[in-house]
């Protein structure tokens, strides 16, 4: 049966979305520079970050104050419904600021603590990912499927790195370990679209170290409403330490793999 509630809440994301994905798209200015710096000199924040999230805050409280919110540049409220929306309103701050097209708006909402919608709009790209839980993930209204099983060492799997030069540092070495037991590797600089391009059949995989709710909250559930894996460590969640996202046939040996190199830890 359908959730009335569940559509709600999908209707919201993707107008949220599709605003903030305009603003940002249309609003960017010519001479657009850093508002301030989070880990490190080079984890950036723009004005625009800043001004995408108070959008959608705002448009979401306005059809729905007793929600709560969690987003990356600062929104924060516990909300009295047993609804919260995750919200990153720029992921991909860095391709952003330098004019690549590879940037999202990832709006998820969590009922009783559980990811129920999902949203990513990703306006240089024409693409609008969504998903419900129990409802299969789409694009552009066409439903997604992850891509059919493959061996590890025919594999494409896209990775980031963090902002601290001594995660970072730690990373390449891992995925300089890794280049040699796949068919390759890609960095996109936006987990939210990676999570989404998992489930769009466009990457076997997905991990990265450093990640935060907001980053994976909608991308997570697109790619398993898809039928792709995720989690983190094995027999663990996706947290801080690790998220990995597969199809079926490359998690368990990617996720072995990346314990094994230590892609966890520092």
């Amino acid at each position: 049966m359908t959730d009335p509630l569940l559509s709600e809440l999908l209707d919201l994301a993707l107008e949220a979305a599709r605003r903030a994905g305009a603003l940002l798209r249309d609003g960017r200015p010519a001479d657009l520079g850093v508002a301030a710096t989070k880990s490190s000199p080079i984890d950036v924040v723009t004005e625009m970050d800043i001004r995408a999230e108070k959008l959608i805050t705002g448009y979401l409280s306005e059809h729905r104050p007793a929600d709560g919110f969690l987003g990356e540049e600062g929104a924060s409220a516990e909300g009295s419904s047993g609804i919260r929306w995750v919200i990153d309103p720029l992921d991909g701050t860095v391709n952003y600021l330098y004019g690549l097209p590879t940037w999202s708006v990832s709006i998820a909402a969590e009922r009783d603590g559980e990811r129920v919608v999902g949203v990513v709009e990703a306006p240089m790209r024409r693409e609008t990912f969504h998903a419900v839980l129990g409802r299969g993930a789409h694009a552009n209204g066409e439903a997604l499927r992850c891509r059919p099983t493959a061996p590890l060492d025919q594999a494409l799997v896209s990775t980031g790195f963090n902002y601290v030069t001594k995660v970072r540092t730690h990373q390449a070495a891992v995925a300089q370990q890794l280049i040699p037991r796949l068919r390759d590797i890609r960095r996109g600089g936006s987990a939210a679209i990676e999570l989404c391009d998992v489930a769009a059949g466009r990457l076997d995989g997905y991990y990265e170290r450093g990640l935060h709710p907001w980053d994976v909250a909608a991308g997570d559930l697109i790619a398993r409403e898809a039928g792709a894996l995720t989690g983190g460590r094995p027999g663990l969640p996706a947290d801080g330490d690790l998220t990995v996202a597969a199809t079926p046939g490359v998690f368990e040996p990617l996720q072995a793999l990346l314990e094994e190199l230590g892609a966890w830890h520092d």
